[in-house]
């Protein structure tokens, strides 16, 4: 027993000793308790099968099911609608994308409510493509040989009210292809009692005054209306608002260029400016750059014409600028004067920035005036929309006026 005792010290021993072969022995224990422990694979049987269900190919979703029905129903011979079911989301997502200038101009397609705007734009020819409405008796009211190319979704009046946005709703939303003025076929009276007057809108941003100034242009009897790039977009809802269907009663031309405008003017015709400079008043370049050259007039009275010393405009750095600065000199006169001799074009200017360089360079190249409507001292200028239709009426004033004098010459023959 002594020995076996002894012999257990010496290993003991050997076992703190460095540099002994037990140490190794230690060592390789301590590194095994470090070792991350080993993965424990699952039985053979579970392995095989989930190795097989590994290797299987996914299984496709099984098919959704089939849509409902869509409720039909007849209006009248051949005349058929579909009853939109609860849920319907298209009105609200037609309704959402088609008040984007973006999405009008990418799709082309218009948005148009109300029963007079959908019935005129019908009768000028513009393609209906889908047209909600709340009751059968609004269809009675169109013409149904446009409603059979279309579809037809009939809707709650409270869907249609929660994404009209015309306070009292009529329940009719139309979803048309963008019109083409080329393409259009606009009312026989309309086109009998047409001038040989234009009207030409530059940067009128506004869409109750570009609405309101398409309306005064149709029902003075303009032959076409120009938009110039910087206007609001013809086909904003509150622009067909304002309009009550003036885009369909006349050719509007839009989004025109300075460059293109005058090949989209007859030969021989005369441009003139709406402007608010007096009679005899210098022109001042700082004014039409700054926004003063606007629809209406300068404070002052025609009688006794008040005339401010003339700004000295500004030195131009470069050639560029002083090309900007120069603005020809244009005759001034009074609205109600004579300039109906010939066929004319009238520019209106927005009210913030006024008439453009663009506008003055064309009418001097055609000879055209300045037309001042005169407003009581201390006004600034009228609304654009109020002087167009004013210049307007008075244009077709002064043009039946002549016409009434040639015809009253021909009967009665002055004998010489």
């Amino acid at each position: 027993m002594a020995a076996v005792g002894k012999l257990a010290k010496g290993w003991g021993r050997s076992l703190l000793r460095p540099g002994r072969p037990g140490e190794a022995v230690g060592r390789r224990g301590v590194r095994a308790l470090r070792r991350s422990p080993v993965r424990v694979l699952p039985p053979r049987k579970e392995g095989g099968a989930a190795a097989g269900e590994q290797q299987r190919p996914r299984e496709r979703p099984p098919p959704p099911p089939p849509p409902a029905a869509v409720e039909r129903s007849s209006a009248g011979p051949g005349l058929w609608y579909e009853k939109a079911a609860p849920g319907d989301r298209r009105l609200g997502k037609v309704v959402t994308i088609a008040k984007s200038k973006k999405f009008r101009d990418h799709h082309g397609k218009v948005l148009l409510e109300g029963h007079r705007l959908i019935k005129d734009a019908l009768e000028a020819g513009a393609v209906l493509q889908t047209l909600f409405f709340s009751t059968v008796g609004h269809l009675k009211e169109l013409p149904e040989a446009e409603l059979k190319r279309a579809n037809l979704v009939k809707v709650k009046f409270e869907d249609i009210k929660s994404w009209s946005d015309v306070v009292t709703p009529q329940g009719l939303i139309g979803i048309f292809s963008k019109p083409d003025h080329a393409k259009m076929s606009y009312p026989a009276a309309q086109l009998t009692s047409s001038l040989p007057l234009l009207l030409i809108c530059d940067n009128i941003r506004d869409p109750g005054n570009l609405g309101t100034i398409l309306r005064s242009a149709a029902g003075a009897g303009c032959e076409k209306v120009l938009l110039t790039k910087g206007c609001v977009d013809l086909w904003e809802p509150k622009v067909l608002r304002a309009g009550m269907g003036a885009h369909f009663r006349l050719p509007v031309v839009a989004n025109l260029d300075w460059e293109s405008v005058p090949s989209n003017l007859p030969d021989g015709i005369q441009v003139c400016v709406a402007d608010n400079k007096e009679p005899g008043a210098r022109a001042e370049t700082t004014s039409v750059l700054g926004g003063a050259g606007r629809a209406g007039s300068a404070p002052g009275n025609p009688k006794a014409p008040v005339k401010s010393k003339p700004k000295a405009a500004p030195e131009p750095e470069d050639e560029e600028e002083a090309a900007d600065v120069c603005v020809p000199e244009l005759a001034t006169q009074y609205y109600y004067e004579n300039w109906m001799q010939t066929p004319v074009a009238v520019v209106i200017g927005g009210e913030t920035h006024g008439l453009s360089p663009d506008a003055l360079h064309l009418a001097a190249s055609t000879g055209g005036k300045r037309l001042v409507v005169p407003v009581v001292p201390g006004v600034d200028s009228l609304n654009s929309a109020i002087a167009a239709g004013i210049v307007l009426f008075e244009g077709k004033r002064q043009l039946l006026r002549r016409h009434k004098q040639e015809d009253e010459r021909q009967k009665f023959p002055v004998v010489g």
